[in-house]
């Protein structure tokens, strides 16, 4: 049973939500917060930051890793921090392309 399912039961039994939290180790406020459904702040940047980082890496078609997508970004005014950016692209399944290790050649 899904923790915000169990308070909810326990609202509509009569209980107090503000013990039942306690006792879950919830915070109201989040417990609150997910129950309208409202993306936090956090979340719409991301969703936006995400959008634009796309964008960025489809222009350098494919090539570019979260360090060069991150300079950018701050380039062009979009600044946000490299890891952020690392943690975005990883949940897009964007990555960006090695290039190929060169082998010395050796005469015989």
């Amino acid at each position: 049973m899904n923790v915000d399912s169990f308070i909810e039961a326990e609202k509509t039994a009569g209980h107090n939500v503000k013990r039942t939290c306690e006792l879950l180790k919830v915070s109201r406020t989040a417990y609150y917060t997910r129950r309208n459904g409202t993306p936090g702040s956090r979340s719409v940047r991301d969703a936006e930051l995400t959008e634009y980082i796309t964008a960025v890496h489809e222009r350098s078609r494919g090539t570019y890793g979260a360090p060069r997508v991150h300079a950018v970004l701050k380039r062009e005014g979009a600044g946000c921090g490299r890891r952020r950016v690392a943690r975005l692209m990883r949940q897009a399944g964007l990555a960006g392309r090695h290039r190929r290790r060169r082998h010395p050649h050796y005469r015989s």
